[in-house]
Parts: structure tokens; C-alpha cells; sequence
């Protein structure tokens, strides 16, 4: 039976709120120790095994872009003479030609393009575009673009960028204008294309003006749509919190070149072949059929996945095409190709991937089309 008292505190009591009773008996007091205890009395780091690997990864990363850099570096130099005898086919012989030519044209500017990739997303901090960029999205979305003519980034380098924009509050649609730009109409991608085609400056206006015009018609999209929040998974640092800017640009470097000089000498290969394996006359079909010349070299674009400081020599070696389909090749690499597509998908979620790639390449092709006709 209740006391008086007992039933003057009952209001009070979980019991008689309808409230889950309490356990019996004093709480548990190690429930808060792990939140009070610090990272290091546990007896070892919270992230020990990350670090021994993270300190294992860069060594490896060293020797790999070692071997990289002295096989390329040989491969231009003395290729074709160590190779002299096996190639005496004049088939095999043209395909050595284009292969060293191409991957030598194009291997500085890749250095260069790297170089200040790393540079940027280790020395220029998020905010810095945060404070920058109109707050009103849709005016947001040309002044991103617009920033990819004097802040130079691969296509790899541009996708941890955007995610670290996004993470420091730029709007989406902002960011991705900027992730779509940045590889494309930077200065060391004009004046590659610039040396690539050589005496033809309306080949580089061509490209920046397609380039430009689909970053700003996808961000745009991408506001009108309004279903961008369940789309997109935000992205998370590619580099630990407090990491130094040294380490982030040394390790931005050497991941880019990895990736981006293995790509090159892939694309520059398949150039060659294309050139000398495929019949002329299934070439000259192909190019004579507008519609259909700047598919195919924006399907092989995707395919290739060549950085695009060093596409504008691949394109410039397809001679059967016309510069419209060239241009395709140029303006659709930087911003949808194999490699892209699996770092998208890695990064904001296959959700975004499956309709960001589909969405890129038709408004690329269309964009292609257009100024093709209008400049070319």
C-alpha cells in the first residue's frame, strides 16, 4: 500500500508519466568512460592501423611513381632504338611513331597540370571559394564555372576538390560547375590544346566556350531537378584532419601522376591503334557521318579516359575526323570517362553517378554539336 508521500511524488515519477521504468540498481558507471577517457590511455591509438598503413602507402607510392616516371621517361627516349629490329613493318613502325610522339607532346603539360592540382588543394583552403561565390545558387553556378579558367585541376584532382567545397557549404549545383570545369578550361589545358593544334585558335575558343557552357547547363539542371539532396551522398576528406600541407601536396602529386600518366599512355596507345589497326575505310565511314563521328569519339572518350592536359594531342592525331568530333573528344573527356564515373560513384554515391555520367555526356554532345556548327 501507497503512502501519502508516496503518492505526492508518483506525478513525478516515470511510472506515473507512462514513462519506461528504470532499471533496478545504480547505473552503469562505465557507460560514459569511453567518451571521457582520452584517445590515448586505451592502450593504443584509435587509429593505429590506419596510420601503419597510411605510413606504409606513401613508400610505395614513391617507388611506383619512380618506375613510372623512368619508364615513361625511357620509353620517349630511347623506345625506338631499343626496339629497332621488331619493328620493321612500316604498320608497326607508324603506331611506335605516334605512340612516343604523342606521349612526349603530352607528358610536360601532364606534370605541369598535376603539379598545380596539388598545389591547389593543398595550399588554397575550401573557405576561400565559400566567401567567394554569390550566395544565391543560380548566380553561384556561372561565377564556379567561370573559376575553372584560373584554378587549374585534373579531372581526379577536381572530385576531392568539389567534395571539399560541398563540405564547407557551397551549394552543390556551385561545386559541381566547378567540378566539371576546373579540368577543362584551366590555362594548362588551353595551352596544351593551343600546342596540340597548332596555327587553329578557334579550336582552343571552341573548347573553352563547350566546355564553359556545360558546366553552367549542368549545375543549373541540377537546381532545377530539386531532388539533388537524395541524390548525392556528401563526401568525406581524402586527406586525415591535420594532416600538413606539405604531406597533402606531395601525396596529391603522386596520387594524380599515378593515375593520370598511366591513363596518357593508355589513350596514347589506343590513338596509335586506332590509327593503324582499324581499316582506313571504316575510319573514313565513320567521319563522314557528323551525327555519328562525334559519338563514337565521345564514346571513345569515355572509354580512353585520358587527362585532359593531354587529350588535345590524342584528338589532334585523329586527323579522319573533323573538328567537330575531335572537339567532342575534348570536351566530354574531362568531365565523363571510365575512371570518373567509379570516382563519382565512390565519392557522392552511385545514386548521383548514374544519372550525373548519362546527364554530362548528352549536354556534352549537344554543346559539341552546336558550337561545332558555329565555330568550326
Amino acid at each position: 500500500m501507497s503512502t501519502p508521500a508516496d503518492s505526492a511524488e508518483a506525478p513525478d515519477s516515470p511510472v506515473a508519466t507512462g514513462d519506461t521504468a528504470p532499471p533496478v540498481g545504480p547505473p552503469p558507471a562505465t557507460s560514459d568512460a569511453p567518451s571521457n577517457q582520452p584517445a590515448g590511455d586505451s592502450g593504443e591509438p584509435p587509429h593505429g592501423d590506419a596510420h601503419g598503413e597510411e605510413q606504409k602507402e606513401p613508400a610505395a607510392s614513391s617507388i611506383a611513381f619512380t618506375a613510372t616516371l623512368i619508364v615513361l621517361v625511357g620509353l620517349a627516349l630511347f623506345g625506338r632504338r631499343l626496339f629497332a629490329g621488331l619493328f620493321t613493318d612500316d604498320g608497326v613502325r607508324t603506331w611506335a611513331t605516334m605512340f612516343v610522339g604523342v606521349t612526349v607532346q603530352a607528358l610536360p603539360f601532364l606534370v605541369l597540370g598535376v603539379l598545380l592540382s596539388a598545389a591547389l588543394t593543398a595550399f588554397v583552403p575550401a573557405s576561400f571559394f565559400a566567401k567567394a561565390l554569390p550566395k544565391h545558387p543560380a548566380l553561384a553556378v556561372p561565377v564556379a564555372s567561370a573559376s575553372g579558367v584560373i584554378l587549374p585541376g585534373c579531372e581526379c584532382a577536381s572530385v576531392p576538390v568539389s567534395a571539399a567545397l560541398m563540405a564547407r557549404g557551397v551549394t552543390p549545383a556551385a561545386a559541381i560547375a566547378f567540378l566539371l570545369s576546373a579540368p577543362a578550361i584551366n590555362p594548362v589545358v588551353l595551352a596544351s590544346t593551343a600546342v596540340a593544334f597548332p596555327g587553329q585558335p578557334k579550336v582552343v575558343i571552341a573548347r573553352a566556350v563547350t566546355s564553359l557552357g556545360v558546366s553552367m547547363l549542368i549545375g543549373w539542371l541540377w537546381l532545377l531537378t530539386g531532388k539533388g539532396g537524395s541524390w548525392l551522398r556528401m563526401p568525406k576528406s581524402r586527406h586525415a584532419e591535420g594532416t600538413g600541407r606539405l604531406e597533402v601536396f606531395r601525396s596529391s602529386m603522386l596520387h594524380d601522376f599515378l593515375h593520370a600518366g598511366g591513363f596518357l599512355v593508355v589513350g596514347a596507345a589506343a590513338a596509335a591503334t586506332l590509327n593503324v589497326v582499324v581499316p582506313r575505310e571504316w575510319l573514313d565511314t565513320v567521319a563522314s557521318n557528323l551525327l555519328l563521328s562525334v559519338v563514337v569519339l565521345g564514346l571513345l572518350a569515355v572509354l580512353l579516359a585520358i587527362c585532359s592536359e593531354a587529350d588535345a594531342f590524342v584528338a589532334a592525331s585523329l586527323t579522319q575526323f573533323s573538328l567537330t568530333a575531335r572537339l567532342a573528344f575534348m570536351v566530354v573527356g574531362p568531365i565523363v570517362d571510365v575512371k570518373l564515373i567509379a570516382l563519382q560513384a565512390g565519392t557522392f554515391g552511385p545514386k548521383f553517378a548514374v544519372r550525373f555520367a548519362p546527364a554530362t555526356f548528352l549536354v556534352a554532345i549537344l554543346a559539341s554539336l552546336v558550337v561545332g556548327w558555329w565555330l568550326l
